[in-house]
């Protein structure tokens, strides 16, 4: 069969084909590398309208990737989708030793007994073990919607540290159109945070995945 082998040639003319489409000419041009990821991992141009952002989450999440700092997941999904060499190459060039970690809590022992004790779902338990990692973090949600409400709990009436910025990118029915307004209507309240988000019930792991990944990977 007659097809394109080399991973480089694919990546380079997909991106190629993204920008020809001159779908990104609405976004400022720090989204551009974000976007353009999140369209190549769902395949699916019709997103960009529903791009929302605050602040510049692209410069806020490439500073924290140089400094080390931690990057929260909310699923494993999420995490194994975020490439480790771009995050060590940030920290050398930082001339940092500690390239960022990529952590997530779902499956810690203690994220089962707390969401049993408090009636919550485990995504939302590994969310609330996180604030001894969280300053200055960067944090992907790309499945739970109520892991993001349980950060924005943890943010708003408990004073948690703050992260550098959130990717806020739950998928699905019940909850995600929810969980991504409230993230809007926090603007005001946490104005010194970044994020991006996707109004309506799209998002998934694979796009939270990608968004970081353009924050390490891109200029």
């Amino acid at each position: 069969m007659d097809y394109e082998r080399d991973p480089a040639r694919i990546f380079a003319q997909s991106m190629a084909e993204l920008e020809a489409m001159e779908i990104f000419n609405d976004l400022p041009q720090e989204l551009h590398a974000i976007a353009r990821r999140m369209v190549h991992a769902c395949g699916v141009p019709e997103i960009v309208p529903l791009i929302r952002w605050h602040g510049n989450p692209h410069a806020a999440a490439r500073s924290a990737i140089a400094q080390g700092a931690n990057i929260l997941c909310d699923t494993e999904m999420v995490a194994h989708g975020v490439l480790r060499p771009p995050l060590e190459a940030r920290a050398q060039e930082a001339g940092n030793s500690k390239a960022a970690q990529v952590l997530c809590l779902l499956n810690d022992p203690r994220s089962a007994t707390l969401g049993k004790e408090q009636k919550i779902t485990r995504s939302a338990a590994g969310v609330a073990l996180w604030p001894p990692l969280l300053e200055g973090a960067v944090v992907a949600i790309g499945n739970a919607p109520t892991a993001l409400f349980r950060l924005l709990e943890g943010l708003l009436e408990e004073s948690w540290p703050r992260p550098a910025v959130i990717f806020g990118l739950p998928v699905g029915f019940i909850g995600a159109t929810e969980s991504k307004e409230a993230l809007l209507q926090s603007a005001a309240q946490l104005s010194d945070l970044a994020f991006v988000t996707l109004v309506g019930r799209q998002g998934g792991s694979a796009i939270a995945a990608a968004a970081v990944n353009a924050t390490s990977a891109e200029q």
